[in-house]
């Protein structure tokens, strides 16, 4: 069973920046890889950023790609998401998630994850 909090949502203007944090419990965290989802008022969620267990390999969605940074320190069970250049666009309550991975494995896709997070909520004013 894993637990995850997230935190360092809020309100910032267009061209700002934020960094949310995601944290776990649990002892096997670098065992998990983790994802970053966002759900915008009136749409589904979707698929921002992910990171393999390790923290050898990312992959991020086209629309955040250049702009967001997924990172992760397994030694402090916690992943993070740096997101520079904020659009109004990215207005979105933000999840991460974990997925149980033996290799170094990543998923883009909600399904492929075992745990969710709250979520935290970002808002960015144009």
């Amino acid at each position: 069973q894993v637990q995850l909090v997230e935190s360092g949502g809020g309100l910032v203007q267009a061209g700002d920046s934020l960094r949310l944090s995601c944290a776990a419990s649990g002892r096997t965290f670098s065992s998990y890889a983790m994802g970053w989802f966002r759900q915008a008022p009136g749409n589904e969620r979707e698929f921002a950023a992910a990171i393999s267990s390790s923290g050898g390999r990312t992959d991020y969605a086209d629309s955040v790609k250049g702009r967001f940074t997924i990172s992760r320190d397994n030694a402090k069970n916690t992943v993070y998401l740096q997101m520079n250049s904020l659009k109004s666009e990215d207005t979105a309550v933000y999840y991460c998630a974990a997925g149980w991975s033996t290799t170094d494995w990543l998923g883009l896709h909600q399904a492929e994850y075992d745990y969710w997070g709250q979520g935290t909520q970002v808002t960015v004013s144009s």
